[in-house]
């Protein structure tokens, strides 16, 4: 019994001597100052300016000539017009008035490319005073070469594509191509015509002739050029 006392003992006390140094905490160390002597280093001045004059070393690149003073106004004028397009106010005016000078660019066009004068959009010509009646009688008694010279003198070109067109029914009457009629309409006329080219032709010319005489159409020399010539054919054609 003794025995196994003992050997209980030692085996504590050995247990004992090996767990205690794990136990203890390390020994904490104190940092001192450090008093070493500290050297400043600068750049040399002269190597630098050897580096940078060695192409190798040159990253940027050469700045591009300055704008010119025309230039610099569009940048100007652009940043401008932005920030007023930004504004809510005068950018809603401003995008308004672009449309509305566009859409009248694209009827200027429209009406250049038709032959038209603007003086149709001023207001309606002026009336032009007829030195006949319009009865069957009168036209047959109508000197149509001196009256229509006459009214070309005088820059009356309405009265002078209204004479071309009396003069082709009156024509057309004489080659019972149509029976005039002073109650008739201008396409009950057309209508008559058996020829279907000559139908065509006459209707193209009867729609001019009411766009400029009734619907009082300002028309120029130009466009009374490009009427006349078409008149003109259909007159040879109808002989």
């Amino acid at each position: 019994m003794r025995r196994l006392f003992l050997i209980f003992l030692l085996i504590t006390a050995t247990a004992s001597g090996f767990t205690a140094p794990l136990l203890q905490k390390p020994a904490r160390k104190l940092l001192g100052n450090d008093s070493s002597k500290v050297v400043l280093r600068n750049f040399d001045a002269e190597k630098m300016k050897a580096y940078t004059e060695q192409s190798e070393f040159r990253y940027k690149e050469t700045p591009p000539d300055q704008d010119s003073l025309w230039a610099r106004f569009w940048h100007w004028f652009w940043d401008w017009f932005s920030g007023v397009l930004e504004n809510k106010t005068s950018g809603t005016f401003i995008k308004y008035g672009i449309i509305i000078a566009l859409t009248g660019l694209v009827v200027f066009i429209i009406v250049k490319a038709m032959g038209l004068d603007l003086k149709v959009f001023t207001g309606k010509s002026k009336a032009v005073e007829v030195p006949y009646s319009e009865s069957l009688e009168n036209i047959h008694e109508i000197n149509f070469r001196d009256e229509i010279e006459k009214a070309i003198s005088a820059g009356n070109y309405r009265l002078a594509v209204r004479l071309f067109y009396l003069h082709s029914l009156k024509m057309m009457n004489d080659n019972q191509l149509i029976n005039w009629q002073p109650d008739k309409t201008n396409q009950a006329y057309v209508s008559e015509l058996t020829d279907p080219e000559k139908r065509k032709q006459f209707g193209e010319l009867t729609t001019q002739f009411e766009y400029i005489w009734y619907g009082e159409f300002f028309i120029d020399k130009e466009s009374f050029a490009e009427v006349k010539k078409d008149f003109d054919l259909f007159n040879r054609r109808s002989t």
